[in-house]
């Protein structure tokens, strides 16, 4: 039978291990998100405009306009059809981002601190040597991929300071 000492010998032993695992399972999380928004951060890092001038125009946009390789410098050198292409991959890069910890089940983190790890990858871009946008488009993406609702709010605000001020 146990005796009182057993039994305090196998809860404490219970208690380590338990505490132990919990330790590791901490780390693993931890590493987790840091590898996380090491990806949000790549993902923002693509520089769809730079890509997108390249491939089909032959040209470096960032060498043309404001100098900025984002959506607004590509309407304006490349035109409406790339800079269409190239808003839509910047929203889906802060979308893609901002759900990163839904699709691998960390709840617990809140989803805007990757959304903001896309937005310095679209604005310090690591594969345009750090010279990015402006990261409107990210930032409307993270919004999506955060709360809808406020992704349609801030677009209805951007359409009618675009109406009255023709300023981008």
């Amino acid at each position: 039978s146990l005796s009182q000492k057993n039994i305090e010998v196998l809860f404490l032993s219970f208690a380590i291990h338990a505490t132990i695992r919990l330790d590791f399972f901490r780390k693993r999380v931890h590493m987790d998100t840091i590898v996380l928004l090491f990806i949000a951060y790549l993902l923002g890092s693509i520089p769809s405009g730079v890509w997108i001038g390249k491939s089909f125009f032959k040209k470096d946009i960032r060498q043309f306009g404001s100098g900025n390789s984002g959506t607004t410098n590509t309407y304006r050198v490349l035109g409406k059809k790339a800079g269409t292409v190239v808003l839509f991959m910047d929203i889906f890069k802060g979308t893609l981002a901002t759900l990163l910890p839904s699709f691998f089940h960390l709840p617990n983190i809140n989803p805007l601190w990757f959304g903001v790890a896309a937005i310095l990858g679209h604005t310090f871009p690591i594969f345009a040597r750090f010279k990015g946008g402006k990261a409107v488009a990210t930032s409307a993406g993270m919004l999506l991929g955060y709360q809808p609702m406020f992704f349609l709010y801030f677009f209805v605000i951007v359409l009618v300071g675009l109406f009255f001020t023709s300023i981008v």
